[in-house]
């Protein structure tokens, strides 16, 4: 018992007493803990929630997608393959947003990371916006990413899990167009949500940082592909002159989800093209 070789693994409780043999367990328990971990992403179904899925699958990590289309959220978990679970949930309800946690934490376990991006914009004339239309803004992108947050937080407390959150925010938290006022207030709130939780999660070793996207080519930014002058804007205020891809979004998350960010808390990055340094709004 006294062998320099002795290791213990405190969480596993084991311990081994030849140095090979410890090196290589450990490296198994690593392999069993990237297979076993699972992250739950919103908005899954498409576009910038499913490339992020995918980029933080190729680690091994388990995907749960959360889409309110339940026709296209089971389509893109079966088009991941593997044991990717799709389920239907609409995030700017609070009673469907308990349910679908406790359904994932039965069937599967904690989750360990979580990605909000389920989110919408309503484009209208602010002295035209009606309460209704501005507070269904909110509910989703605002209210849905903090009570998915306060959930998967809670959870990975109770468990020990020192795991990662990532919120969907937009340059737009920051640079504001008079025509989606809900949109940029809720960018805004996730902003600053964001580093409240950081704050607050930390002494967790639990990381929330949050990704700004500029123009991505997402059902999102159709209408601007459709129409030659609103494009030429775009590109006006985008110094590498092209629209960007959900993918270049995707990598971005599973990075702020991955240890790689380890030491990466409270910020939010921009995926802009430069779009930020040239504080041109509209």
């Amino acid at each position: 018992m006294g062998s320099p070789y002795l290791y213990t693994l405190r969480k596993w409780h084991l311990c081994f007493l030849a140095e090979g043999v410890a090196w290589a367990a450990m490296d198994w328990m690593e392999i069993v803990m990237s297979e076993n971990k699972i992250a739950l992403v919103t908005g899954g179904a498409r576009g910038i929630g499913l490339a992020s899925a995918k980029a933080i699958a190729k680690d091994g990590t388990k995907i749960v997608l959360v889409d309110l289309d339940a026709e296209g959220v089971a389509a893109a978990a079966a088009g991941m393959g593997g044991d990717t679970v799709g389920i239907a949930c609409d995030m700017s309800k609070p009673a469907e947003i308990a349910a679908m946690f406790d359904k994932v934490e039965a069937e599967l376990g904690p989750v360990s990371v979580l990605v909000n991006c389920a989110g919408i914009a309503v484009n209208s004339d602010l002295l035209e916006t009606t309460l209704e239309d501005f507070q269904r803004v909110i509910d989703l992108n605002l209210t849905g990413t903090f009570l998915a947050l306060q959930r998967a937080a809670k959870t990975m407390v109770a468990n020990g899990i020192e795991g990662a959150i990532v919120n969907m925010s937009s340059v737009n938290a920051q640079l504001s167009i008079p025509t989606i006022a809900s949109y940029c207030a809720s960018k805004g709130g996730v902003m600053q949500l964001t580093k409240a939780a950081s704050l607050a999660l930390a002494p967790h070793n639990i990381r929330v940082n949050a990704v700004g996207p500029g123009s991505i080519d997402t059902a999102m930014l159709a209408g601007v592909n459709e129409n030659p002058d609103a494009m030429a804007r775009v590109m006006s205020r985008t110094p590498l002159q092209r629209i960007g891809k959900a993918e270049e979004i995707g990598s971005v998350v599973a990075f702020l989800a991955s240890d790689g960010a380890s030491y990466i808390t409270g910020e939010t990055i921009y995926v802009d093209g430069g779009r930020m340094g040239m504080n041109y709004t509209c």
